[in-house]
């Protein structure tokens, strides 16, 4: 609670990067340029997705989900550092701001399982070929992807409660260019224990045992895929699930490299730099991944482009 002679704060100050004037303007051109092409690309793969002959595919069902769980994730964040970083900090107020982490926190967590379904889904097509037609029908893909977005938006509904009763109190500077939780909890003048706690439930329910499953499930792929007697059966084998290793290694890589292994409070700086690279990286790789490698996904936009001419 405040005291007496302290005021609650309604609005929080980003600080976003202390860095010179040519190096802002720098920064800002090529964090512009990555949103448009993560835009450009991922809207690419949900439209190219949404063709009437890729409708009822399951990977293009999840694929089109995890651009959508990349747009929102971007947009959501970007935007707005675009706007700290012209503007040397800019304001936001407790209710944006904790909008803010909620949405970062289910796109996050959308992707998690997201990635974790199609790791399911390699799993039957190269373990259990001859039953994947009738294991991943159209309406098991529809439930997973729905769960997928619906668990992280319920369960994160509980975190929010907790985190509208924290006071804050005199200091309202926010050490970062976006409301990420240890920055936020860190000016607030409340007891954090059950937050904290509460979000690392989350984490572990939604980030961390997602991991063990899809490491399970790419054991298993791996053996069978070395069972194929082939060289030629197995390289087919592999490449089908390539595309989706790279962005697996992309994004538990990033996430590892922020939350289990911070920096020290001393660097910050350093921790931002990490952030922009679980923010920045995988969203613009992935669509470059996806549609590089998936023959169909070219040809359906080619055609479309060639239809709008």
């Amino acid at each position: 609670m405040c005291s007496d002679n302290q005021t609650m704060v309604s609005d929080f100050l980003l600080l976003g990067f202390k860095t010179h004037q040519n190096l802002k303007l720098l920064l800002f051109s090529l964090f512009l340029v990555i949103y448009i092409v993560i835009l450009a690309g991922n809207i690419m793969i949900i439209i190219s997705t949404s063709l009437v002959q890729f409708r009822d595919i399951p990977m293009f069902i999840f694929l089109k989900h995890l651009a959508l769980a990349d747009v929102l994730f971007t947009t959501n964040i970007i935007p707005n550092m675009l706007h700290v970083i012209i503007m040397e900090g800019a304001e936001i107020s407790t209710k944006g701001c904790f909008i803010q982490y909620y949405f970062h926190c289910i796109s996050v967590f959308a992707q998690s399982l997201v990635l974790t379904v199609m790791s399911f889904d390699r799993y039957i097509a190269i373990c259990h070929a001859l039953h994947y037609s009738s294991v991943m029908n159209h309406r098991l893909c529809r439930h997973l992807v729905f769960w997928s977005w619906a668990t992280g938006i319920l369960l994160m509904s509980s975190e929010m409660v907790s985190l509208s009763q924290l006071k804050f109190c005199s200091s309202n500077i926010i050490d970062h260019f976006f409301c990420d939780f240890a920055p936020v909890l860190k000016i607030t003048s409340s007891d954090t224990s059950l937050v904290t706690w509460e979000d690392f439930i989350l984490t572990l329910l939604l980030i961390v045992l997602p991991f063990f499953f899809v490491i399970v499930s790419y054991a298993y792929i791996f053996i069978s895929i070395l069972k194929i007697s082939t060289r030629t059966g197995r390289q087919k084998a592999f490449s089908t699930c390539s595309s989706h290793l790279v962005t697996l290694c992309t994004y538990y890589g990033t996430i590892i490299t922020i939350y289990i292994f911070p920096v020290e409070e001393s660097a910050l700086n350093e921790n931002k730099l990490k952030s922009l690279l679980y923010i920045v990286l995988t969203p613009f790789i992935n669509p470059i991944i996806y549609s590089m490698r998936n023959r169909e996904i070219r040809k359906a936009f080619m055609q479309l482009l060639c239809n709008r001419k």
